[in-house]
């Protein structure tokens, strides 16, 4: 897995490198990576370095200070720089005086001859001449979104963005994004990953994210989050070995649609058979349904009737009334694992009397969206969604999957992964009922449940992602295009080829 670490754990582990390393020479460690990554895009987009041209976008301290320096570097590559210093007197000292050694100029962002936006002359004609931006306007202490000046440099910007640390104007803790702010195609940042690289808007803002080890890699405590990689998923997704059968592979129960709902049985259904082609039987009112889409499926009119299982997937379609209730029940007090979707989660929150049906034993999965989780919670969702996740999983004793653009995957324990699917092609009707159905199929086979859910959501936006360009049916395009759960869920066994082909050695 990947670590990502708040801004006060980095911040931590610098001072305590400060102790023995001297922080101007840490600094120069960190400009010199954005320079080489900055040379990069440069040669990218124009075929070479020497003879371009990068315009820093420069605030104060030390975050303007890596531009400064990284612009410095650049210049004895024979590229041309111009810092626009968005706060000239309180620009880093030591980074302007470098830069201005090696041969770059620096202007005030709101200089001589100012236009109706107030962007001086010298400015804007530095921001019309770039090949390629580094922002270094804010650090990992900023708040809020850019300042007008800022703002109004960043919206007249037509080249890659190179941003250093983060993007300005994303919150660094929850990604959030509430103003104006910087869409950086590259974001160098230092020690490690942190939220903003991969919560919210700010993972889409971050663009691709290098990770430069500027020696604090040591100091680091625990990660607050995890970022979970393909190989690790492919590595771990259950599949048949020469002693297996239907049954040691695992059989889930899906508790799933109505007669109102037939489609979520049949979705959920289909993604068990499609994650680990064990054994799937089928309780409920859509069985007629579920035999002639999945015949592999063995299906029963009632969960009394299911027969043995090894986990249950619960909840998309049953309803909310008693019916409903009396299915979610039943499968709390079989003692199996659970995961528990749509109308189980408004039943929990409805009544309370369902929690004191639970095995406390027995895992339970919460999956809920943005809207259901305010109903099980109380609250309404906030920017902070992993302190969130992390509380109801806490007070529920649950692993909690907060469904989203980012999903965020908390334990009981306090555990959080975090998979960011970098698109929006999951958000259609039905796609929730696909990923219980991968999350109940993964239990049944013995996956861990926090590492199930973070292993399913992957799969799941990478099956997404796979057939809104044209997979599995016909060669994949650059060009995506809106697909429903059905074409998802088709996908599926791409998307785990593809998990365990990145963990071939």
């Amino acid at each position: 897995m990947h670590g990502v670490w708040t801004p006060d754990q980095i911040r931590a582990a610098e001072q305590r490198l400060f102790a023995r390393t001297p922080e101007p020479a840490v600094m120069r460690r960190a400009a010199y990576a954005v320079s080489v990554h900055t040379a990069r895009v440069l040669a990218e987009v124009t075929g070479g370095v020497a003879g371009r041209h990068v315009t820093l976008f420069v605030g104060a301290g030390n975050n303007g200070g890596d531009a400064l320096w990284a612009g410095a570097f650049l210049r004895r590559r024979g590229v041309g720089i111009t810092a626009v210093l968005l706060a000239p007197e309180k620009a880093h000292a030591a980074g302007l005086a470098a830069l201005r050694r090696a041969g770059g100029r620096a202007v005030p962002a709101e200089g001589s001859s100012p236009d109706t936006a107030g962007i001086g002359a010298e400015a804007a004609d530095a921001v019309e001449r770039a090949d390629v931006v580094i922002d270094g306007i804010v650090g990992l202490s900023a708040r809020g979104s850019l300042r007008p000046t800022a703002a109004e440099l960043v919206r007249r910007v037509d080249v890659p963005i190179v941003a250093v640390d983060l993007p300005s104007g994303v919150d660094p803790v929850t990604g959030a994004v509430n103003g104006p702010a910087v869409l950086a195609d590259v974001t160098v940042t230092f020690g490690g990953r942190k939220p903003c690289h991969v919560l919210g808007a700010g993972a889409a803002h971050s663009g691709d994210v290098e990770v430069i080890d500027i020696g604090v890699a040591d100091e680091l405590p625990e990660p607050e989050l995890y970022l979970l990689q393909a190989a690790e998923i492919g590595a771990g997704w259950p599949v048949p070995g020469p002693a297996d059968d239907k049954y040691s592979q695992g059989v889930v129960g899906v508790a799933a649609g109505s007669a109102t709902y037939p489609g979520a049985a049949a979705l959920a259904s289909g993604a068990a058979v499609q994650a680990t082609a064990g054994m799937v039987r089928y309780a409920g009112p859509a069985a007629d349904v579920v035999r002639m889409r999945w015949p592999e499926v063995v299906a029963t009119g009632s969960v009394t009737d299911a027969g043995r299982v090894q986990a249950w997937a619960v909840g998309p379609g049953i309803g909310t009334g008693a019916s409903g209730r009396d299915v979610l029940r039943h499968v709390l007090e079989s003692g199996l694992p659970v995961c528990a979707d749509a109308d189980s989660i408004t039943l929990f929150a409805d009544d309370d009397t369902l929690w004191d049906a639970r095995d406390p034993d027995a895992p339970l999965v919460l999956t809920p969206h943005a809207g259901e989780f305010a109903r099980l919670s109380g609250a309404e969702l906030g920017e902070d969604r992993v302190s969130a996740a992390r509380e109801v999983a806490e007070r529920f004793d649950a692993v909690v999957l907060l469904k989203g653009n980012t999903t965020v995957v908390a334990a009981p324990d306090g555990r959080v992964l975090v998979n960011d699917s970098r698109h929006a092609w999951p958000a259609t009707a039905g796609s929730g009922d696909v990923l219980t159905g991968l999350i109940g199929a993964l239990l049944a086979s013995g996956v861990e449940p926090w590492l199930a859910c973070g292993y399913a959501a992957h799969v799941h936006a990478r099956a997404a992602d796979l057939a809104a360009h044209g997979a599995p049916t016909r060669t994949p395009s650059e060009v995506g295009a809106p697909v429903g759960a059905s074409a998802l869920l088709a996908a599926v066994p791409t998307a785990i080829r593809a998990v365990r082909e990145a963990a071939l050695p």
